[in-house]
């Protein structure tokens, strides 16, 4: 058996036909294992362990009685045997169903393998946008493909006229793309987002004039889906994009303003504010990031509240926003330490056009314990007139012009807080 073994061995047709046999068992182990981890989660433990062991046994007793058959050794007569076996059943339908599908299974991990292996740069520029986004979106479309072709193949060969079924296919979707119109023009302008390199993965962009906003998490031909800052994520057609800013293209810019009251020495603000952009400009941990030096254009803008100062830094994309916080903390360090008062908005209350005299309670209970006694009733107040028709009772319940602590007069009492000795000393 070995001297035959030997001689089968030298035909190059054996190897090709034991390699695709190692392909196609392979491709239905993968598949046999899909199938078991979509099931994992309603089985046992154990018996998932043994489904996987009886997978994997029966997988290569299958590819072991194959390559006894390809290589006919009838000296083996059981693996012969099943190889004649396996061989007639792969040749029907049910069969090649199963080659075709366990060729699309590879073909699927396949392109998953080469997209693992494309990884951008860590630094963000469009390079690395571009080829974010367009390893997206070839991944997707090549998964397509592959459902397309592999579907087509399965149908042939069960018998189906696949260019009939491709024509009443065409007429079919002649008719749906009236009712499509929207998916066709998603798919027209996604085409154009990646043609013209609008924008893509990665970058901070701004839809429809500020409705949405947020970092591009994907792109493809249908749709743009973005994150939010509170981590929201927004699926927009790409259809019903008019407008986009995109704030991370090429550079980006930080426009560091501050306001000061109108008592202020300008010059003094101006020196403090280009003092602390140069300091910022110099700091090893943030001069990577500017691209140019920091321009302070002065006084911007006269303010009912104050008056505005602005500079500029040309930085690079995205990292205006950490240079604008770490800016805006500068800038109040150093404005308070220069006495400068940046203006806050201040409220005035208004208790209304009565005057108010307001004691504490404590100083009502101590009155009251120093022997003062409550003012007389009026018995000619307290009686009521003859010609003056009898009045109901008051409701019950406190007086809304009554406060807790406060006493309304009727007099023109200036309004004053009172405080005793023990409240001050604490």
């Amino acid at each position: 058996m070995l001297d035959v073994l030997m001689v089968q061995l030298a035909k190059p047709q054996v190897w090709v036909g034991l390699a695709l046999t190692l392909v196609v068992a392979y491709a239905l182990y993968r598949l046999g294992r899909t199938l078991l981890r979509s099931i994992e989660g309603y089985l046992h433990p154990r018996l998932t362990l043994v489904l996987k062991w009886l997978l994997l046994l029966t997988i290569s007793v299958g590819w072991l009685a194959s390559a006894t058959h390809i290589a006919y050794l009838p000296d083996v007569p059981v693996l012969f045997d099943l190889g004649a076996d396996i061989r007639e059943g792969f040749r029907n339908s049910a069969g090649k169903v199963v080659v075709v599908l366990a060729m699309a299974m590879i073909a699927w991990n396949l392109i998953s393998v080469i997209s693992g292996r494309v990884v951008p740069d860590d630094d963000f520029n469009r390079r690395t946008v571009r080829v974010q986004t367009l390893k997206g979106v070839v991944e997707s479309t090549l998964r397509v493909l592959i459902v397309v072709i592999a579907a087509l193949a399965m149908l042939q060969t069960l018998g189906l006229n696949t260019t009939s079924l491709l024509a009443g296919v065409s007429v079919l979707g002649l008719a749906v793309s009236f009712g499509a119109q929207n998916l066709f023009k998603d798919l027209f302008t996604g085409f154009f987002i990646l043609l013209e390199d609008q924008y893509g993965v990665g970058d901070v962009i701004t839809i429809n004039t500020g409705q949405l906003s947020g970092n591009v998490e994907s792109v493809n031909l249908r749709v743009t889906t973005l994150r939010a800052l509170d981590g929201t994520v927004h699926i927009v057609p790409n259809g019903q994009i008019q407008t986009v800013s995109v704030s991370s293209k090429d550079w980006s810019r930080v426009v560091a303003t501050v306001d000061v009251t109108y008592n202020t020495n300008i010059d003094q603000a101006l020196g403090v504010l280009d003092a602390v952009s140069r300091e910022l400009y110099h700091d090893p941990a943030w001069k990577d990031h500017f691209l140019d030096a920091p321009e302070v254009q002065g006084v911007t803008d006269l303010a009912p509240d104050g008056i505005t100062l602005r500079a500029l830094f040309k930085v690079l994309p995205k990292s205006q926003f950490a240079l604008g916080r770490e800016f805006n903390r500068r800038i109040k360090i150093a404005m308070d330490e220069a006495n400068i008062e940046i203006p806050s908005p201040q409220r005035s209350v208004s208790f209304g056009s009565a005057p108010l005299e307001v004691k504490l309670a404590r100083e009502v209970k101590q009155t009251q314990g120093a022997g003062q006694a409550p003012a007389a009733p009026n018995p000619a107040a307290s009686a009521p007139a003859a010609s003056a028709p009898p009045m109901s009772a008051p409701a019950a319940g406190p007086n809304p012009q009554t406060l807790a602590g406060q006493n309304r007069t009727h007099s023109p009492i200036a309004p004053g807080f009172s405080r005793d000795a023990e409240e001050d000393e604490r």
